[in-house]
This record gives structure tokens, C-alpha cells and sequence, in this order.
């Protein structure tokens, strides 16, 4: 073994030093008593278990493959082995190297998406329906759980504007929530007979998709009271008529930054109140990201460029059944089964095309 070969994993020493003493917190019945803080501590474990499964994977085909090596000199049916060894070692390099890539911080945390109707009118707010139910779908089929937060109808049954709360179920980042779903963020594009349209001609509509990482704990985000601005309403449905007696619909406006979080969806004056503190910390959270990366010279994370708020990333063609992602050059004949939850593909060029561009920046 090289000493160039062990010099590009230096960094892992201090890592597999950070697992161990990780493992000796996660034992402290003490960290478990701060919810926040033990989930933190256990994402960050996960993290570094597979770096240390790596190392210890990497470590022993190379300690193999150099005995194989002393061996054959003295017998030479050892030299057998040598070729497989090599390709193991490397593969077991190659899988370590990966893992080092620095992460996104947040890819571990669950996430808020929005969807919101755009160009198109009806159209569009019935195009949001179905890309609801198409995250919904997906979101089930990875086993993450689901909770609408807020929806504003359209006169036919499509959805104006709809909130959802989206919660992983593993501590690996890796499998989180915001890993996959962050890439969904910008301008999704339809092209089809719309069901409002009698002559049969194809349209082009258009939805926004917001993607927010969600606040482990209200910690994270010191949100002053007397920088917020609470009205409450009564709630409306569908052409703006009353569906609630009672003023318990609220708007909070956090004065600072303008945003302006209003939620109706549920009776409650308080869960409509908490529901909008939920989001709102969201939003600070994405606010905060986006101006740390501001001022840095070179964005945090690659995929930031790609969550992009006002980029058309994907179009949804119907007569052709194709679904096609402008960021990544992934295009598929199944927009059906797409539209049915069947995501993973898509997502997963989005997540090989950010590291190979993590892996350039490296090494530039």
C-alpha cells in the first residue's frame, strides 16, 4: 500500500474519531431529553456510520490485497487472487471517495412544499391537484409520512395555492426528505387539452413549486413577536364563500422580511396560528440560507442553483406522454406513471448530476 493511496483519506481519521464520540452522546440518556438535539446528533451518527463502514470495507481489501501480493512471491497460486482483489479495493476507494463528498447539511430534515397555481388559470390550479398527488404518491411509496397544511381551492377542484408538511422516517441524510424533494423547487410546465377547452387544443400551463428544509425546533429560528403582524378572518372556500362562522383563519406578516404565511385549513384560530409559525420559521430558515450564500464568494451547495425559484425545470407532456427535466437532460416515455408517484428516476438524476458537480468542484 501507497502512501499516496492513504494520503487521499486523511480526512477520515477525524470522522471516525467524531462517530465514536457521537456513539458515547447517543448513550447519554441525558441527550435524549432534547428531542432537537438527539435527532441532530442522530442524522449526524447515521451520516458517519457509513463513511466508517467504508473505511473499514476499504481498509481491509487493501490489507488483503497486500498480503495476496507478499504471499504470491513465495507461492505463486496467490497471485490468483490478486486481480479480484484490486478491482474490490478500488471499487471499495471509489464508494469511500463518494461518501466523502461534503453533504448538504439540511438533506436529513423533513421539508414544506408549496404548490402554487401560475400561468393558466384553471388549468394551472388543476395541474397543481395533480402534482400534489403525485408527491403524495411518491411520498408514500418512500415511507415518509404526509400532512396538509393549507389549500386554497379553484371554482372546478383544482388548488390555487396548497401547503403540505412532508416527515421522513430515517435518520440516514442520505434518505432524507430535503435530499430528494429539494430538486423540485422552480417552475414545473404542462402542455395539454385542457379540461376547460371544447376545441381540443393543447395548452401551456404553468405551477410554482416551493421547497422549504422544516425547523427541527422553534430555536432554530428566533422569530420576535413584535415583528409580527396577526390578523384573523373567517375562513373561504371556493369563489370566496364563507365556510366558517368563526374568525379563525389567520395571516401573520413578519414585518422585517414582508413574508406573509396565511393558513384556514383547520377550525381552530390556535392550529391555524401554530400551522402559520410552522411555515413562516420555514421561510426565515430558506431566507437566512440564501443570504449566507449571498455573501459567500461560491454557493454553500451546488443543488441551490437548481432550486432556483423562477427556472422552468420540467415539462409535463401529455399528448406525447413524456416527461422531460430541462436541468439534467432526463427525459421519459411514462409521464403516467410519473403522475402516479413513480418519481424515483427523475429525482435520482438530479442527485447524480449534483455530485458529479460536487466531485468537479473538488477538484478544481
Amino acid at each position: 500500500m501507497t502512501g499516496e493511496t492513504d494520503d487521499r483519506f486523511a480526512s477520515v481519521a477525524p470522522l471516525v474519531a467524531e462517530h465514536a464520540d457521537l456513539e458515547r452522546q447517543l448513550a447519554d440518556p441525558e441527550l435524549h431529553a432534547d428531542a432537537g438535539r438527539a435527532r441532530r446528533v442522530g442524522r449526524r451518527y447515521a451520516e458517519l456510520g457509513q463513511i466508517v463502514g467504508a473505511w473499514d470495507a476499504y481498509r481491509q481489501y487493501r490489507d488483503d490485497l497486500a498480503a495476496a501480493r507478499e504471499l504470491a512471491q513465495e507461492d505463486p497460486a496467490f497471485a490468483a487472487e490478486i486481480p479480484d482483489l484490486e478491482l474490490a479495493e478500488t471499487a471499495a476507494a471509489d464508494r469511500l471517495q463518494g461518501l466523502l463528498i461534503p453533504r448538504d447539511p439540511d438533506d436529513g430534515r423533513d421539508v414544506i412544499l408549496e404548490i402554487k397555481a401560475g400561468e393558466g388559470g384553471e388549468e394551472s390550479a388543476l395541474f397543481a391537484a395533480d402534482l400534489l398527488r403525485m408527491y403524495l404518491h411518491y411520498a408514500e411509496s418512500k415511507g415518509w409520512r404526509t400532512e396538509l397544511l393549507e389549500r386554497t381551492e379553484s371554482d372546478l377542484g383544482g388548488y390555487k395555492d396548497v401547503q403540505v408538511a412532508v416527515k421522513g422516517s430515517s435518520n440516514d441524510p442520505a434518505e432524507g426528505v430535503w435530499a430528494h424533494l429539494k430538486y423540485e423547487g422552480g417552475v414545473h410546465r404542462v402542455q395539454r387539452v385542457p379540461k376547460t377547452e371544447t376545441q381540443g387544443r393543447i395548452h401551456t400551463s404553468a405551477v410554482g413549486v416551493l421547497v422549504f428544509p422544516e425547523v427541527d425546533e422553534p430555536e432554530e429560528v428566533t422569530i420576535d413577536p413584535n415583528d409580527l403582524k396577526i390578523d384573523v378572518f373567517r375562513s373561504s372556500g371556493p369563489g370566496g364563500q364563507s365556510v366558517n362562522t368563526t374568525d379563525s383563519a389567520v395571516r401573520i406578516t413578519h414585518l422585517p422580511t414582508g413574508i406573509v404565511v396565511s393558513m384556514q385549513n383547520e377550525k381552530s384560530q390556535l392550529q391555524n396560528r401554530e400551522a402559520a409559525l410552522r411555515v413562516l420559521r420555514a421561510r426565515l430558515l430558506a431566507a437566512q440560507q440564501e443570504a449566507a450564500e449571498a455573501e459567500a464568494s461560491a454557493a454553500r451547495r451546488s443543488q441551490v442553483r437548481t432550486v432556483d425559484r423562477s427556472e422552468r425545470i420540467r415539462t409535463y407532456n401529455y399528448p406525447e406522454n413524456r416527461i422531460s427535466d430541462h436541468r439534467t437532460g432526463y427525459k421519459a416515455y411514462d409521464l403516467d406513471r410519473v403522475l402516479d408517484g413513480a418519481l424515483e428516476p427523475i429525482v435520482r438524476s438530479a442527485i447524480e448530476a449534483d455530485e458529479a458537480a460536487r466531485l468537479r468542484a473538488l477538484a478544481e
